[in-house]
């Protein structure tokens, strides 16, 4: 299977804008944490969790940028399941941060090693996969509105 990777830009540019992409959802789970704590964290877990299977594969930060998050197992866009795996490094610590003081200092110690790593991977790796996208056989290519097209209207003559 030909796997396709990231945009057709360079790679330091189409690195930066997927952390720009993951900056604004992080942002947005930052924000609901703090105005509405713990509630509010509980839910920004529950959106972070499923958010790159949202609107065809994309997160509110993708969507913004014009990214997508497809699987490299078949080509679909990433599914729940995927989307939950591929987020795992970023979930695992804010899931302590639910408990006062403790749970804070259990997040701040993993968050910084688990970002590191992430980093690591982006920038180290050929394919700019960072470590939850490794995890879950995940890659982040261009917004082609094209392939979506012909992907619903495959879909939707098999259904016909």
């Amino acid at each position: 299977m030909d796997r396709k990777y990231l945009l057709n830009v360079g790679p330091q540019r189409a690195r930066l804008a997927r952390l720009l992409a993951k900056g604004i959802d992080l942002g947005l789970v930052v924000v609901a944490s703090f105005i509405a704590y713990p509630w509010g964290l509980a839910v920004a877990i529950g959106y972070l969790a499923v958010s790159d299977s949202l609107f065809d594969g994309q997160s509110l930060g993708k969507r913004f940028i014009g990214f997508r998050v497809v699987s490299l197992e078949d080509g679909n866009p990433c599914g729940m399941r995927q989307s939950f795996i591929r987020n795992l490094p970023f979930l695992l610590p804010m899931i302590f941060a639910l408990v006062p003081f403790w749970g804070w200092l259990l997040c701040a110690m993993l968050s910084v090693p688990l970002t590191f790593l992430e980093l690591y991977f982006l920038f180290k790796l050929d394919s700019a996969h960072r470590l939850g996208d490794v995890m879950a056989d995940t890659t982040v290519v261009g917004n082609d509105p094209q392939a979506l097209d012909v992907r619903r209207r495959t879909a939707f003559e098999a259904r016909h």
